[in-house]
This record gives C-alpha cells, structure tokens and sequence, in this order.
C-alpha cells in the first residue's frame, strides 16, 4: 500500500473512499492492502497511456491487464479482481455510466415487472422468472420486420412458442411456462395492448397432479447431514442453522434468505416468516433451531448496513440470495457422502415425519404455509407403512 500512497496517479483522489468501501463489504486487511496496490498501478497506468479517470471500463481495464503482461509482470490479477475497483468508481461518480436508450421491448418490460410487483405482489424470484419468459416471448413473436409489434400477437404465436419450448424442457417446466405466459397475456390485455384475452388460448400442458409419489428423504440422512457441518468455522455454524430452519420448520429457500434480524421473537419464541405475495406467518421457535441461531449471531455476525439474518461469510459481505441455500444443502449431502438433493426434498421429508407421527393434513399444511389443501394431500402418498395396511391385495397375487 505504500506504493499505492506514493504513486496513485490519476486515481489518488479515490484511495481513503475506496479504502472505506473494501472495509464496509468484509475484506480483510491484506486483501485491502492488495487492492489499494492494484488501484495505484491502475491510475499510474490511466497517466501513462494520457487517458482521464472517466474513460475507464471493461474494455480498457482488459488493455491495463495486457499491458502489465507485455511488461512481464510475474502476478497479474485476472478480471474479476478488477470489477470491486470499476464498481466503486461508478458508485462514486469517478466514471459516469451511460445509460443505453430504451427500446419499446424494454419499455414495455419494464412497465410489466412494475405490474407484477405493484398489482400482483409477486417475490423478487419469480419477477425474474416471469420477465425472461416475456422476453424471449415478445423477442421470438411479437416482431414483425423488424419492428416491435405485440398488438399483432395469435394464438398461433403462443402455440409456435410453447412448441419449441416443450422440445426442450420438462413437463414441469412447461407448466410453469404456461404460467408466466397467462401472466404476460393478461398484462398486455388488461393494458390494452392486445384487443382480446389472449391468455385463455395458452393450452395446458398435460400431466396429472398425484401421479407420482414425491421424493423424499429419511430423517436419519437428515440427521447425518446435520452433523457434518463442522460447527467449529463461522460458514459451518450459519450453514446448519440454515438447515435446521428447512428441516425442522419446513422454510422454502427464498424464506430462508428473506429472513431478517427482527423477524425472530425471542421472547415470545416465535419466527415471522414472510411468505409468496408478501404472505406473513407466524411459526414457533423450537430450542434447537433457536440455539443454532444463537450460536451464529454469536459467531462474527456483522451488520455490514443490512437487516438480513443471513450474510454471505467471505467479502463482499452481503445478504445471501436464495439460490445459496440449495448449496448449503448440496454441499451437505457431499460431505457425507449421501446423493444430492435440494432444500425441497428436506421440506418433503419434514411432511412424511409429521404425517407417520400422526399429524393431520390440515396441522401439517399450516406448518408448510399451503393455501390449498389438496397440496398437502400430496404428502398422504408417502407414508407406504399406513398404505400397506389399507391397501387391498394384488389380483392373482395369492396362489
């Protein structure tokens, strides 16, 4: 860092700010230290090539990297190490970042997402699902000549597209397809853009409901899971709270990473849990998921300027997505050897346990937060001990 405060170059003004931001998202000292040193030969570089602070980006951060190499440098930092730096840069105004003139897709995109937030209170996720859906829709479809032109969609375009989707996804994926395009369909319809319902042209996609018998998992593979963490690091102690929270409470990973400091009630022992359509629940605080919760806020916790319980454990410290709490769990299963499952099948399992304790459909979809209960009654089909008892004999099994 010394070489840093000798020699900044253009980029001298930056170094006390960017300084404060590594230390406010987690780095360590040294990681600071190297950072700032890298800062140093960046502006050195900006004044030697005669290039302004201003002109920085990916492309001529990839010249800098390349120049440093010709020069024969023994460590080079690749371009991700780079992306903190561009990223304060433009947070601090150092670089002004153009923004690209909107298109009437990304218009009409935009007032969608707004729709689904504002109207539909739909969760940050399925926002996201829904959006990319309606690009590639309107994108494939609603062009005609090369001019954007949803007012002309058929039903001859929703069949051409679900089609071609159907090729190459699952039956459950498909379905959901055929979710997102009744969603964007009655948007436009509702908007006026489209002079008829469109969506009720959306063909179903076939399947039934209780064919299967839902996967599952024992609660003894569970329990292993749950001991593998090594409690003895702070990534171990928040993974198996995580965990617990899935297994002993049934929380889907979106829970999970919505879950905020406020939202435990220690006194009264309970867990707010905020659900699909800003849904609220109130679930109690069982001991060992309240101890393990305990055990992690002790563990180093910073509040790094957000609410959230659960933070990343290496910089930039942040709240987790839920996409991390399926590796949570795949990390799990691979530490012990079991094959890999997801969040859900622990949510599966939960299910199975309270139905064989003699729990009742309607006590265990109010701890799965089901708004109907012909989804719980999917659960009924996995406890085989209860079926066998029930079950008539095979015809002409008997000889």
């Amino acid at each position: 860092m010394a070489g840093t405060r000798r020699k900044p170059g253009l980029l001298g003004p930056q170094v006390e700010g960017y300084r404060a931001w590594l230390v406010r998202r987690g780095y360590t000292s040294g990681t600071v230290r190297n950072m700032l040193t890298d800062l140093g030969r960046v502006g050195r570089w900006l004044e030697d090539t005669q290039l302004q602070v201003d002109q920085l980006d990916e492309e001529r951060m990839t010249a800098f990297l390349a120049a440093r190499r010709q020069a024969g440098q023994r460590w080079i930092p690749g371009p991700r190490a780079m992306v903190p730096l561009l990223t304060y840069l433009r947070e601090a105004g150092a670089i002004v970042v153009e923004q690209p003139s909107a298109t009437p897709l990304e218009i009409l995109l935009v007032q969608y997402r707004s729709w689904m937030v504002r109207e539909r209170g739909l969760a940050v996720a399925t926002v996201l699902r829904y959006e990319k859906t309606a690009r590639r829709f309107l994108r494939e479809q609603a062009m005609t000549k090369n001019a954007f032109a949803p007012e002309a969609l058929t039903g001859a375009d929703i069949n051409a597209f679900l089609l071609r989707e159907c090729d190459r996804i699952s039956a459950g994926s498909a379905k959901g397809r055929v979710a997102e395009l009744r969603s964007l369909l009655r948007f436009l319809y509702l908007q006026g853009i489209i002079s008829s319902p469109l969506g009720t042209a959306v063909p179903p996609v076939g399947g039934w409901r209780l064919a299967g018998v839902p996967p599952t998992i024992t609660a003894a593979d569970i329990q292993i899971m749950l001991n593998g963490c090594d409690r003895s690091t702070p990534v171990g102690v928040r993974d198996y709270a995580i965990m617990l929270l899935i297994a002993r409470l049934g929380l889907r990973s979106i829970e999970v990473a919505r879950l905020e400091l406020h939202d435990v009630d220690w006194r009264a022992g309970e867990l707010i849990i905020r659900g699909k359509a800003g849904r609220q629940d109130r679930l109690p605080l069982p001991a060992e998921v309240g101890e393990a919760l305990v055990a992690y806020l002790s563990a180093g916790r910073t509040s790094e300027g957000t609410r959230r319980l659960f933070l990343t454990c290496r910089a930039p410290r942040r709240a987790i997505r839920a996409d991390l709490v399926g590796d949570v769990v795949e990390r799990a299963c691979h530490r012990v050897g079991l094959p890999t499952v997801g969040p859900h099948r622990l949510r599966h399992a939960l299910a199975g346990e309270l139905l064989r304790r003699g729990a009742g459909l309607v006590a265990i979809s109010q701890v799965l937060r089901h708004q109907d209960l012909a989804t719980t009654a999917l659960y009924a089909k996995v406890d085989l001990a209860s079926l066998r008892q029930v079950a008539l004999p095979w015809p002409g099994g008997m000889r």
